[in-house]
């Protein structure tokens, strides 16, 4: 059953980084979701002409209120208009909620490694930021990959000292002064440790580019089997 485009208002704006806006809508009979999943975003032209682009959500399913994380990309056809130009009460269309595999659910116990890329960490802070409403105590790593500092989405929620969340950030091309580890791509060393905090069966969620989810995967899978650890494990989501 095809699932029905609802209308979507926008409530709230607010700035992550230079090019990167957390939107909140209000989206009636809206059906909820799980962490971790998308939707797709329609907007229609005065002159009918109409255009879909998928986005995560970055919260937990709360009445009828929908948050997303939009990364404006250069010369893009919708990001830059949804990050800066929609007016406030302006409508958009959605349907979703989509994606069932690339989900955390409040019932798992098993410790938990995510491993973000970019703007790959939205879906991954639904998860987190459900964990914490669920009081759930299993242990939550977030590896964390950026350019530089100024780069890191949702830093207020990363490090507010939460007990169940460890977060270690990975900065590629440039690190905040006294940062022990040296910018460059995410490596096997920066894996060793979280991946043997995790039991056989523990969920790893890996977001990010193609480019990044790749080069993170085929690092974890080689690491989870030298552990006697199940590749089978690891869940990716991809976008670009």
């Amino acid at each position: 059953m095809a699932l029905a485009w609802l209308p979507a208002r926008l409530a709230e704006r607010r700035a992550q980084t230079a090019t990167a806006r957390t939107l909140v809508f209000t989206a009636p009979g809206w059906p909820g979701h799980l962490p971790g999943q998308h939707i797709d975003v329609r907007l229609t032209a005065d002159d009918g002409y109409q255009a879909v682009r998928s986005y995560s959500l970055a919260a937990p399913a709360g009445e009828d209120r929908v948050e997303l994380g939009v990364q404006a990309v250069a010369d893009g056809e919708v990001s830059p208009y949804l990050a800066d130009q929609l007016p406030p009460g302006e409508e958009v269309e959605i349907r979703g909620p989509l994606g069932n595999w690339f989900v955390w659910r409040p019932e798992q116990t098993e410790p938990v490694l995510l491993v973000a890329g970019g703007a790959g960490v939205v879906p991954l802070m639904s998860m987190i930021r459900a964990h914490r409403l669920a009081g759930s105590r299993s242990l939550f790593q977030l590896i964390y990959s950026v350019r530089g500092p100024e780069d890191v989405w949702y830093r207020d929620d990363l490090t507010d000292g939460n007990p169940s969340l460890d977060t270690r950030f990975i900065h590629t091309r440039r690190a905040p002064h006294g940062t022990a580890r040296a910018p460059g791509r995410i490596n096997a060393a920066d894996l060793a440790e979280p991946t043997a905090r995790l039991k056989p069966l523990s969920p790893v969620y890996v977001c990010g580019s193609t480019g990044f989810v790749e080069t993170a995967a085929d690092l974890l899978a080689e690491m989870l089997s030298n552990q006697g650890k199940d590749p089978a494990t690891i869940r990716t989501e991809r976008f670009g």
